[in-house]
């Protein structure tokens, strides 16, 4: 097996929202450097992050050494069905499906809200007057473990707390923005300078932290320093409230940093060539 990526001396991970507005609590951004210094939380620019915030953050970068994670689905599933939106869209590689969204789209802060309900019931579950929940749970070839190592709820879900639709479909407007500017993985080859964008799932830094399934928030500072700890990182300085998102982000970074020298995680044995088009694959998932 070939060698993992060296270039990365950053590690961001992003906890992100598909919330409506332009100011949004449920994003945080931490990052950390290479060796065992603790995760950081980067400042929002106005007291809350924007969306377009964190794009020009990500895009200010472009040129460093840095592999973010974004806390969210990169793509819709493709592969079982020949379609992201069977009967709508002829979409065939996940940046022809952001394209696809942005052109449909013109929520407020890259937001994505209007385009989920203008297809609930042919595409997407908002309700019960959208007929059986089933008939809408699809999911991506990485999402089909059911372990506790992917996500529990499809991008076609848009109802509860466990929904990854808007943050997902919000997300694949800046995914649009960083094409051909950063690359993303695994849709762009790794490249040997520069930035890189990759999907990540919090609970699985969680469980490599070794939080059981079902008890992966962290909500005090000992918490997560203990989490810290396991995943080969020193103590966090103290923050001002522990947020869910705030330590989610903490956590993952350090687990990120970690997780980029396994060469297995950068070749998932179940991905072919067209996953790696149409759907992506979340980094962590071997």
């Amino acid at each position: 097996m070939s060698p993992a990526p060296t270039h990365f001396r950053r590690f961001a991970a992003i906890d992100w929202s598909g919330a409506k507005g332009e100011r949004h609590p449920g994003i945080a951004v931490a990052w950390c450097e290479q060796g065992d210094a603790a995760p950081v939380l980067v400042p929002p620019p106005n007291g809350r992050w924007s969306r377009r915030e964190v794009l020009d953050w990500i895009l200010a970068q472009a040129d460093a050494p840095l592999l973010t994670g974004f806390d969210f689905s990169f793509s819709a599933p493709f592969v079982t069905r020949g379609a992201h939106l069977p009967g709508e869209s002829d979409s065939r590689t996940a940046s022809d499906l952001w394209a696809y969204v942005e052109a449909a789209c013109d929520d407020p802060d890259l937001g994505a809200a209007s385009f989920l309900e203008a297809r609930r019931g042919t595409h997407f579950y908002l309700g019960a007057a959208d007929g059986a929940k089933a008939d809408f749970l699809h999911w991506r070839a990485c999402e089909t473990a059911h372990d506790g190592s992917t996500k529990p709820s499809t991008v076609f879900d848009a109802i509860g707390a466990a929904q990854v639709a808007k943050a997902s479909f919000a997300g694949m407007r800046l995914l649009h923005r960083l094409d051909g500017r950063v690359p993303v993985w695994p849709f762009d080859p790794v490249p040997d300078r520069g930035a890189l964008v990759v999907e990540i799932y919090t609970t699985i830094a969680a469980r490599a932290a070794g939080l059981p399934k079902g008890r992966s928030k962290l909500r005090d500072a000992a918490a997560l320093d203990a989490g810290l700890k396991a995943l080969g990182s020193r103590p966090h300085a103290a923050l001002d409230r522990y947020t869910d998102h705030a330590t989610d982000a903490l956590l993952t970074a350090a687990w990120l940093r970690r997780a980029a020298d396994d060469p297995s995680l950068w070749r998932p044995h179940r991905m072919t060539d067209e996953i790696a088009r149409s759907e992506g694959w979340t980094f962590g998932i071997a």
